[in-house]
């Protein structure tokens, strides 16, 4: 068996209480997803919602401008909070 070209994607076993389970291969069925979409998807969603990268290129982006986005978003978040008085 040859890996020439192929790519290997890390795993990990996650465990779902059942009622959970059949709910999300309820819903890959009604999107037309695979379990595996669905998770990505669901990963992706999560990683944005507490601003990491979730690609190559916006990791790489942040790590050359990380400390002008994080002071950045530092002063953003210090204006909000004065101007609420």
């Amino acid at each position: 068996m040859s890996f020439v070209g192929r790519i290997v994607m890390p795993g990990k076993i996650v465990k779902f209480d059942p009622e959970d389970f059949v709910a999300l291969n309820q819903l890959a069925r009604d999107r037309a997803m695979s379990f595996q979409e669905l998770a990505d998807e669901a990963f992706r969603d999560l990683l944005k919602k507490h601003h990491r990268p979730t690609d190559l290129r916006q990791t790489l982006r942040e790590s050359v401008g990380g400390s002008r986005a994080h002071s950045h978003r530092k002063r953003t978040e210090h204006r909000k909070r004065s101007t609420r008085h």
